[in-house]
């Protein structure tokens, strides 16, 4: 039986044996939290899977955690959980965290700012699934900066960016040009934060990675393909943030340039 089952140009993927968790890293995403929650719940039940969503909370001072628990009221403790932490400790500790407490034999990583999803079809997720299905793939990553997915499938849409000024488009395409460079990872975007892992992987990889900030992404890839693990690329339509502040600042980007380098003479 094929796991696909088109209508009306859309597919599903009805399969009980496999679970999908999604670890979500928040800090001061009250506003975003609700829409975000609704979204992937939405996804996950048109598609007929099994699913779930951590939420690690880096204590949050908007109350964050108080939406959160009406969250796991709405949709109920067994699909939404609360692992918050007592601080901000920086994005790779929170997915390590998340790993304590998933259940899935497959991790979905993204934030909870909305840059990884269309308000009007949150169609990402259901591709990155059926490339892995269709190949075996160990990571799934998005990628801003491709025209078509690696493998080749034809439900992908060309990536882009909207509602980033000209400095930043630049700034980002320099990041990904640079270490693209020096490190030759395979894949056309280190910088996105929206990946699909066989739990297992995830786990080795990041057991390996020494970064634990925004370079933290870069060097799992990095480390992937080291490790000689299968990665193929889904085009995503990335949008600025719907509320909130971006955290992403000056030490981010120096961070990011040492990192390339360390990477460079260690891996």
């Amino acid at each position: 039986m094929n796991p696909f089952e088109h209508s009306a140009g859309r597919f599903t993927m009805s399969d009980a044996s496999n679970k999908y968790s999604v670890i979500l890293p928040t800090y001061n995403e009250r506003s975003n939290l609700p829409v975000i929650i609704y979204l992937l719940a939405k996804v996950f039940e048109e598609q007929k899977l099994n699913w779930e969503i951590v939420i690690v909370d880096d204590n949050s001072p908007d109350g964050t955690q108080e939406i959160a628990h009406q969250l796991i009221a709405v949709y109920g403790a067994d699909k939404i959980l609360l692992k918050p932490r007592t601080g901000k400790l920086g994005l790779g500790y929170q997915y390590i965290h998340g790993l304590n407490f998933i259940s899935g034999n497959f991790v979905i990583i993204m934030d909870a700012d909305f840059s990884h999803h269309c308000m009007e079809q949150p169609k990402f997720i259901p591709q990155f699934i059926q490339l892995q299905k269709v190949h075996n793939l160990d990571i799934v990553t998005g990628t801003r900066y491709r025209s078509t997915s690696t493998p080749y499938m034809t439900e992908a849409n060309p990536g882009g960016v909207y509602g980033w000024n000209i400095q930043r488009k630049m700034v980002s395409r320099g990041a990904n040009f640079l270490a693209d460079t020096v490190l030759n990872p395979g894949v056309s975007d280190l910088t996105g934060s929206f990946r699909l892992y066989k739990t297992p992987v995830l786990r080795h990889i990041i057991s390996e990675t020494v970064s634990k900030g925004y370079v933290f992404q870069m060097e799992m890839m990095v480390r992937a393909k080291a490790l000689g693990y299968t990665v193929g690329e889904v085009p995503i339509t990335f949008v600025d943030r719907i509320f909130g502040e971006s955290k992403l600042g000056a030490n981010e980007v120096v961070s990011y340039a040492k990192g390339v380098w360390q990477l460079f003479t260690t891996v």
